[in-house]
């Protein structure tokens, strides 16, 4: 009788050891889903993660605030326009023109060429521009449509400059697009740095694009 409720005894200790075990304070936590805003197409760089709507908006290096306002830039004689960010600085030249704000850059170029843009001639185009960038990484090149039409997009990163006053060098992400209409070829590279969330502002950027001649 005693070796009965001694072994009863150790019976029930092991069962609450295991249902202590199994309780909700150590059970694996499942991360959420990352998630992107509808129609846009998340950067290979960027891993999102869903945000709290009950907390402020607080932004990381780089991210551009989702209350950007923006305004068309449209060069003359060039025939097309396309949105930047309002309020950023601006350098132009007769060729090309370059918005900055902080660590962000947008850069328009335009010239010309024959035959539309392929994935395989901008791969050929950025592996140039990687053989004298520092720490370049390349990505995926690839066909995307926007409002504008079809347009071939590479995905690389890169070191922007260094400050001019502090020294200190960031490595980008930096998406380079590229659209074409009879002979004329306008490439809009979008730049910031490494893990930004800068989805959204570069899909309205790229979408703006418009020919207008």
């Amino acid at each position: 009788m005693k070796r009965t409720v001694t072994l009863l005894s150790s019976l029930a200790l092991a069962a609450g050891l295991a249902a202590c075990s199994n309780g909700p304070s150590s059970a694996p936590r499942q991360a959420a889903p990352a998630t992107t805003s509808p129609g846009a197409s998340a950067s290979p760089w960027t891993s999102a993660s869903p945000a709290d709507p009950n907390l402020p908006e607080v932004n990381a290096q780089g991210d551009i605030p989702d209350n950007q306002q923006y305004v068309a830039y449209v060069p003359a004689t060039k025939g097309f326009s396309v949105k930047v960010p309002e309020g950023w600085a601006r350098t132009t030249s007769p060729a090309s023109a370059t918005f900055t704000d902080k660590l962000n850059g947008i850069r328009v170029d335009v010239g010309s060429r024959p035959t539309a843009p392929t994935p395989a001639s901008l791969r050929a185009e950025v592996a140039a521009l990687g053989a004298t960038a520092h720490h370049f990484s390349a990505g995926p090149v690839k066909t995307e449509s926007r409002k504008a039409g079809s347009t071939v997009v590479a995905f690389y990163r890169a070191d922007a400059a260094a400050d001019p006053v502090t020294g200190k060098v960031v490595n980008d992400d930096i998406e380079r697009y590229q659209f074409w209409k009879n002979g004329t070829l306008v490439t809009l590279t979008l730049s910031g740095p490494h893990g930004a969330d800068n989805v959204d502002p570069w899909r309205i950027v790229t979408d703006s694009f418009r020919w207008t001649a």
